[in-house]
């Protein structure tokens, strides 16, 4: 047992009146002690519920964001001009819509903007469909590339994926514990913001409820973060823009301490409609490939709605409109569809580079 990880497990878990907060360094601490197994499986256990109960401060997800810097893994720096997209979705993956971001990071790497996603596998407590799976279905495996060769896959094409079971495999030995908790523990809301990017980022933060946009964003400037980042109400609390009711967005702009808030209506560009359900992995993958060949569809609207945002927010594009006008234009003219498969070549066992 560890004595000192018990000490702070007492802070969090004593209750309203007499439990406390943990400082940044505290919350640093027990995160190392978690992610090392320092801790027992009972405080570990203990301390998730514990935590998910009170909530985490902005503090308290600054110093786990700490943590995760110090034992995590951390793609160097590309050769990009552009800042390199991290979006930034629940890692317990996808049940109700059919994921956007798949498609999206294929044009905004065509368009010269590269993208980098980090999830895992099927995880608890929701077991929705990971990206990694989509990704695979589409000729992509991500699962068996080392860290050295996701980063010449991200320097060649723009795209990259880290995957929590091969690259983070601390953090992938904390994931048991979600489903024998039965809850999402506060680990949960730091996957929204990590980055494992070593160079300029542009992080893309999906949420479901505002305390956890705001808890976010203060955490962010208490870490001195001095990169523009965005926090999107997604489909599923990830970073795809609903077509069915207005898209409730955050533009942070540091140093500015401020949002700026966006509301966008999808019916004042002529997407309004339902988002499209995920009715199987197997049909979301058609359907993206379909779209990839310049098929027209629901997919395709809300692909070149979301999308089109992403074009708009990394400057391609003066307007949303004609942002929308260049994603439709990377799609016809069979750029995204090339991405893939320049994608698909590099991945293969016959073309990775040694590690």
């Amino acid at each position: 047992m560890s004595h000192a990880f018990r000490t702070l497990l007492r802070k969090v878990g004593s209750g309203t009146h007499t439990g406390k907060d943990l400082t940044r360094d505290e919350a640093a601490d027990a995160t190392r002690m978690m992610l090392l197994q320092d801790a027992t499986p009972a405080q570990i256990g203990a301390f998730m519920i514990a935590h998910r109960i009170k909530r985490p401060t902005a503090a308290e997800v600054a110093g786990m964001l700490d943590a995760y810097d110090d034992l995590g893994p951390k793609l160097p720096a590309i050769a990009s001009d552009p800042a390199v997209f991290v979006f930034g979705a629940p890692y317990d993956g996808r049940d109700r819509t059919l994921p956007l971001s798949i498609v999206t990071a294929l044009i905004l790497a065509a368009a010269g903007y590269p993208v980098l996603q980090h999830g895992g596998g099927i995880m608890p407590t929701k077991e929705g469909t990971p990206l990694v799976d989509f990704w695979q279905g589409l000729g992509v495996n991500w699962t068996t590339l080392s860290l050295f060769q996701v980063h010449h896959v991200l320097q060649a094409t723009g795209l990259g994926l880290v995957y929590l079971p091969t690259h983070f495999p601390l953090a992938q030995a904390l994931v048991p514990y979600r489903e024998q908790i039965g809850k999402r523990p506060p680990f949960a809301t730091v996957e929204l913001v990590w980055c494992p990017y070593g160079g300029q980022a542009h992080v893309v933060i999906g949420f479901v409820h505002p305390p956890t946009e705001s808890r976010l964003q203060e955490a962010i400037a208490l870490r001195g973060q001095v990169y523009p980042f965005t926090t999107v109400k997604g489909l599923e609390g990830s970073c795809d823009l609903p077509r069915e009711r207005t898209a409730i967005i955050g533009l942070g702009n540091p140093p500015a301490a401020e949002l700026e808030r966006l509301h966008l209506h999808a019916h004042d560009y002529g997407f309004a409609s339902k988002n499209v359900p995920l009715e199987s992995t197997a049909g979301a993958i058609a359907a993206m490939q379909a779209v990839l060949q310049g098929q027209p569809g629901e997919l395709r609207q809300s692909i070149l709605w979301n999308a089109g945002f992403y074009l708009w927010r990394c400057g391609a594009a003066k307007t949303l409109a004609a942002a929308i006008a260049t994603a439709a234009e990377l799609i016809d003219g069979g750029q995204a569809r090339r991405k893939l498969t320049d994608l698909h070549t590099l991945t293969t066992a016959a073309c990775l580079v040694p590690q």
